[in-house]
């Protein structure tokens, strides 16, 4: 059977999966769609938080963006898994104990304020947007090269997909579906790296052939062998890091924070049934995300070493199947500088602008010809970078189920994180901006109705940004991340931890560095893009560090603010203590 055959049998059946999953488990009611009914078992929602968790950007974009940039690709290992233990440890277990169904209904609730219930909701789906921006591109890079079709057409795929599992199922339908996802997209993620682990060190488990001997006779370890080439290309060493220390601090902080604040991944911690089954879920979960996280380095440095062997200073004629495959997407183009026909990679930009446009003519040896300008540079091939891992098992010619499955693994996990997202949005909007602000007396059906609808919405829209993606799927996520940090997670851990902050300072707070956050974002990617460097940025940090700064003031203001004004009623400090001290701890210390 053929490559594309198997691609189309195994997504397709990925598919059916889904969609069969999303009927059996669909939703009956409001606790049904919002917390999947609250009796889920910790070991499944460990494993579907994971497949929440591990998006995209994770699956896709996050080898390919360490490939690329190196030892400064650590920031999002770093800030992503760090991230994760902050909130399985600091956050999740008392907003289990506290017992709403969304992140919006405790800021409401812990600052009784309605202001403050929409200005979350309002920091909600600005950062949900934004994140599933990266998961809906993600799935259509999978499909326009294993489906062969637009980029465009893959996301509205994609979309319909999402709303199957996610309108019909809510939460229920989506915690389910993500125990297939997981299942697929780690088997999907792990076997090429060991194929190709034993193909380039001789060794099967990818972490230890990171750093391992190459099997060329060579006597160099697998980061010598990449320093080594890179330089002869005019890059950078790819153990040394080009970012300076101070932007890699606030990336790194951003990712960790934001990830903390995630209402998508907080939620998830409302479906199981007691507080110590959160905690329990958290443990699980760390360790199925353990499995991707620490091979991502491995097959980030396998993927590179590959790319290099199979595309400089080889004639365009005899370039590999793949190389024309991923050409015919538009994530990969060749402009011929010197017209000899070989292909030259290596340091700096390729074309200018960046990325390729395609003029619909094809070149003398095939190519399809660019009307990029071309650059000073020697380089002749731009390569998006969010293709490396799906390009992976086809650079290193792995059989043709392989690919296949890495092209279902890919799916699974964009689809995953998506439909979270999703539903997250969904029921901020049918359940804390409509049930508990605007139309107060809709009943349990009309609500469920309500955030079904949202929930369709929501999906068109996350589909257009799907389509107009403002960067790379990874630096996407890292906007959103950033937004979190500097919007909800101050108001977060204020909440839970001081009975001092009230809802002047939460609502101040969560305003000025969500507006200041997005602002600086907004200004260097879309406004003035030509400013987007270093010597532009406040105090050196990048737009994908800002939420860090922004975080910084959500507290400075927050607290200013709260000690500034009344104090929350005595009732509101009690529910503080309620939540902060365990069950019979007050008891036991009188005891005593």
């Amino acid at each position: 059977m053929s490559t594309q055959m198997l691609t189309y049998l195994f997504v397709g059946l990925s598919f059916a999966l889904y969609v069969g999953i999303a009927i059996w488990s669909r939703a009956s009611s409001t606790k049904d769609f919002y917390v999947a009914g609250g009796g889920v078992h910790p070991l499944v929602n460990g494993m579907s938080t994971a497949a929440d968790w591990m998006s995209a950007a994770s699956f896709i974009s996050m080898a390919g963006i360490i490939s690329f940039i190196g030892r400064d690709g650590s920031v999002y290992l770093l800030g992503w898994t760090g991230g994760y233990v902050l909130l399985a440890l600091l956050l999740a277990p008392y907003l289990r104990k506290f017992g709403r169904f969304t992140v919006p209904d405790f800021i409401g609730e812990r600052y009784y304020s309605q202001t403050a219930r929409i200005v979350a909701v309002i920091c909600l789906i600005f950062v949900s947007f934004t994140y599933v921006a990266g998961q809906m591109r993600g799935v259509g890079i999978v499909f326009s090269r294993f489906l062969e079709v637009e980029v465009s057409t893959g996301v509205i795929i994609g979309m319909a997909v999402v709303f199957m599992y996610s309108v019909l199922g809510g939460m229920k339908g989506i915690t389910y579906t993500q125990v297939a996802q997981y299942c697929v997209l780690i088997f999907a993620y792990m076997v090429p790296a060991i194929f190709i682990s034993i193909m380039i060190t001789d060794n099967p488990i990818p972490q230890l052939g990171f750093g391992s001997e190459v099997n060329d006779g060579s006597g160099l370890s697998v980061l010598q062998k990449l320093d080594g080439v890179l330089l002869d290309l005019g890059f950078s060493a790819y153990t040394e890091g080009s970012k300076s220390t101070i932007d890699v601090f606030a990336i790194t902080a951003a990712l960790m924070f934001g990830t903390a604040g995630l209402p998508h991944v907080l939620v998830r911690f409302f479906t199981v049934p007691k507080v110590s089954d959160a905690r329990l879920s958290a443990g699980y979960a760390l360790a199925f995300i353990a499995i991707l996280y620490t091979t991502a380095p491995a097959v980030a440095s396998f993927a590179r070493l590959n790319l290099v062997d199979t595309v400089h200073n080889t004639a365009y004629a005899d370039a590999p199947e793949w190389f024309g495959n991923w050409e015919s997407t538009g994530l990969i183009a060749w402009q011929d500088k010197n017209n000899d026909g070989i292909m030259q990679y290596g340091a700096g930009a390729a074309l200018s602008p960046i990325k390729p446009s395609f003029d619909g003519n094809t070149g003398v040896h095939g190519e399809r010809l660019l009307s990029n300008q071309p650059t000073e540079s020697t380089n002749e091939v731009y390569i998006d970078r969010d293709i490396m891992v799906l390009a992976n098992p086809e650079i290193a010619g792995l059989p043709g189920w392989v690919i296949a499955l890495v092209a279902a693994g890919g799916v699974a996990a964009a689809l995953s994180t998506a439909a979270g997202l999703l539903l997250v949005i969904s029921s901020a909007i049918s359940h804390d901006l409509l049930k508990k602000a605007l139309l107060p007396k809709i009943t349990e059906k009309q609500e469920l109705l309500y955030a079904r609808m949202a929930a369709a919405v929501a999906v068109g829209i996350a589909g257009l940004f799907g389509i107009y993606p403002p960067a790379f799927v990874a630096q996407v996520v890292a906007f959103a991340f950033g937004l979190a940090a500097a919007s909800l997670f101050p108001a977060l851990l204020l909440g839970i931890f001081s009975k001092r902050a009230n809802k002047e300072g939460a609502i101040s707070g969560m305003l000025v560095g969500l507006v200041f956050t997005f602002s600086y974002i907004g200004y260097f990617k879309f406004v003035a893009p030509e400013l987007n460097s270093a010597e532009h940025w406040l105090w050196g940090i990048s737009p994908e560090g800002i939420g860090t700064i922004g975080m910084i003031l959500n507290f400075a203001i927050a607290i200013t603010v709260s000690r500034l004004t009344a104090k929350p009623p005595q009732s509101v400090q009690a529910l503080v203590d309620n939540i902060r001290i365990p069950s019979g701890a007050k008891a036991a210390a009188n005891h005593v």
